[in-house]
């Protein structure tokens, strides 16, 4: 073999393991990135009150803003704000909104549970389960998402109710 030989297979290797070390920190981000926002005690008392506080990287900017604007009509239910609070929640949710490919495009009616990674992450749940009476709708994630009150949606802390 040539001398030149051995550098392409080091110069191979050496780009192949970057490339593992690059794409590993990202799927780590990606199976915490809901975690990792700072939530905002203001959302978290507003929002948490009727339902999971959904991570603001569940949804694009857009999507945060279109409901901030629609509060008095908030899916059937009249959830207005003072303009000061909503003027804090659109500047928490729209630092914090999805960027990337859970959050990119806006669902359908700005709804999570109508988003493509949502349904892709939920292809596997029969229709049966999300009648169930513990579960009644997906947008009722802590019913098989135990943490998700934390902002926690990893698949270890999941539970189907019976």
């Amino acid at each position: 073999m040539t001398p030149l030989f051995y550098p392409n297979v080091y110069r191979c290797i050496f780009s192949l393991l970057a490339a593992i070390g690059m794409a590993a920190p990202v799927m780590a981000d990606n199976d915490r990135r809901f975690q990792q926002v700072p939530m905002l005690p203001k959302y978290q008392q507003e929002c948490a009150a009727c339902h999971v506080a959904y991570p603001p990287g569940m949804l694009p900017a857009a999507s945060w803003q279109r409901l901030l604007n629609n509060l008095p009509h908030h899916y059937g239910t009249d959830a207005s704000l003072d303009p000061a609070t909503v003027k804090q929640l659109a500047a928490w949710l729209a630092s914090y909104a999805g960027t990337y490919t859970r959050g990119n495009d806006s669902p359908p009616e700005d709804r999570i549970t109508r988003s493509a990674w949502f349904i892709r992450q939920h292809d596997e749940v029969s229709a049966a389960t999300w009648k169930l009476p513990a579960v009644k709708s997906a947008a009722n994630c802590i019913a098989c998402h135990t943490q998700s009150d934390k902002g926690d949606f990893n698949e270890r802390h999941i539970r189907i109710p019976r």
